[in-house]
């Protein structure tokens, strides 16, 4: 029985062990993120505004055939991201009220497969700038959009958008940290000769 007894046990062992741990499959992962550091520069063009925008993303002048003066489009290629950036002129009470609305109707078109959508007051009186920042959480086209005004002549809004199908878990860290040079751009808006 002495001489049985490791027999059987390298044989329990070896039964025990099956291929089926080989082929089970891994849950997906994602890549690393490796985020450049935060530095910006100043946009200062012939446009009525300006702002400070980071340095690892490329702005250049939306060539879109309906574009018009002072639209330009801030790549983050390292992200496959583009925050759209639009500017008007207002004219009148009724035209200003048409865009602000314009902009809300544009964010909670999102409602529909948005998780959340906040909405935050923008105001710095010192500098006339007014608005509205929409912060939309969930499997949506555009995570961020937002407006700025001085509530007389001028109207300036963005929006972000991946050039990729929405997984927020996926692009949530990145929406995070070009959310911080959203807030910058925000920050550090100004109207020329207000």
């Amino acid at each position: 029985m002495k001489k049985i007894f490791p027999y059987l046990f390298l044989l329990t062992l070896f039964a025990g062990c099956t291929s089926e741990s080989v082929d089970t499959p891994k849950p997906k992962g994602y890549f690393r993120i490796n985020f450049p550091k935060k530095a910006y520069r100043t946009y200062d063009s012939n446009c009525p505004f300006s702002f400070e925008y980071p340095v690892y993303a490329q702005m250049e002048i939306d060539r879109e055939k309906n574009a018009k003066p002072c639209w330009n489009n801030l790549n983050f290629t390292q992200f496959n991201g583009q925050l759209h950036l639009t500017y008007y002129g207002v004219f009148s009470e009724k035209n200003y009220n048409e865009m602000t609305e314009s902009a809300r109707t544009l964010a909670m078109k999102h409602t529909i497969r948005a998780n959340a959508i906040d909405q935050k007051l923008i105001s710095y009186p010192e500098r006339k700038v007014y608005g509205v920042y929409y912060a939309i959480e969930g499997n949506t086209a555009s995570s961020v959009q937002f407006f700025l005004t001085d509530s007389a002549k001028h109207y300036f809004r963005g929006a972000l958008y991946f050039n990729e199908q929405p997984q927020y878990d996926s692009i949530q860290p990145v929406v995070k940290f070009i959310k911080k040079d959203i807030d910058r751009l925000i920050e550090t808006f100004r109207w020329k000769n207000n």
